[in-house]
């Protein structure tokens, strides 16, 4: 039955069979036959399934066989992936490695803008908008691993790029974490007013009033920008300067977006 069913009709394989569809795709990747396509679809059937791990171990092996085009959507499925199965470290690395791609100029095939589809609809994506959502989701890692300070690094420089609400309420919740009242005040009071991108989203603005009840009811001494610079600046170490250290030696191939990214310590005091 495998062997009679083509990838065109393998949706309806999906539904009735999802371990045939499996079989049917690694048959193709074998054979290379649009191996694109069938690696990407059977990651996707085996996280349905439960299988993760086995979907990490069969992009991680089989995706030297796919094309270019194919590999940022392939490092896409692999974060979900990571996601599901609380591999963080995973996550933590494949963003840098995402970061270090658009740094190099290689990502969006070296233009500013690349198509993207949502629910079926096609958008714009800029390189701008791309650093921003993969410094967010940096962040985020970082906070599910306890690292406040070197989330806190990558949030502010989300900011910097690509400011919004949401990415400001996770930086609240950071400085927060670190006792840092005063600063985590004013950000919420500058969301809560409106006076910030997103600050209208229903979502953001529920998060922004929580996190001001959730200081307004803790008994944390306020700490300053500049008496807690010295934390943060060990987060350097951890965070995307870290990062940044390693990309030195080719800055001179390095994207502009990258020279309005100012050096973190001129800004602890922001």
């Amino acid at each position: 039955m495998v062997e009679a069913i083509t990838i065109a009709n393998v949706e309806i394989l999906v539904e009735k069979d999802p371990d045939a569809a499996i079989a049917l795709f690694w048959k193709a990747i074998n054979e290379g036959d649009r191996v694109d396509s069938a690696l990407k679809d059977m990651a996707v059937v085996m996280k349905q399934q439960d299988r993760t791990e086995e979907a990490i171990e069969a992009i991680k092996s089989c995706r030297g066989r796919c094309s270019e085009q194919a590999q940022e959507s392939l490092d896409n499925i692999l974060i979900d992936l990571y996601k599901k199965c609380g591999r963080l470290e995973e996550q933590i690395e494949l963003f840098k490695q995402k970061l270090w791609t658009i740094y190099h100029g290689e990502a969006f095939n070296g233009k500013p803008t690349k198509t993207a589809r949502s629910h079926g609809k096609k958008f714009q994506v800029t390189i701008k908008q791309e650093i921003s959502r993969i410094l967010g989701n940096l962040g985020w890692a970082y906070m599910q691993r306890g690292n406040y300070m070197a989330a806190e690094v990558v949030y502010r420089k989300a900011q910097i790029i690509d400011p919004d609400a949401n990415k400001a309420c996770n930086l609240c919740h950071c400085l927060i974490k670190q006792t840092r009242t005063t600063e985590a005040r004013s950000i919420l009071s500058t969301i809560l007013q409106g006076d910030m991108v997103g600050s209208n989203d229903p979502k953001s603005k529920a998060q922004a009033q929580e996190l001001l009840i959730e200081l307004e009811s803790s008994h944390v001494s306020p700490l300053s920008a500049q008496e807690s610079a010295s934390s943060v600046e060990e987060a350097l170490v951890q965070g995307l300067d870290h990062l940044m250290k390693q990309w030195t030696p080719f800055r001179s191939k390095r994207l502009p977006v990258f020279e309005e990214i100012s050096p973190f310590r001129d800004q602890v005091a922001c």
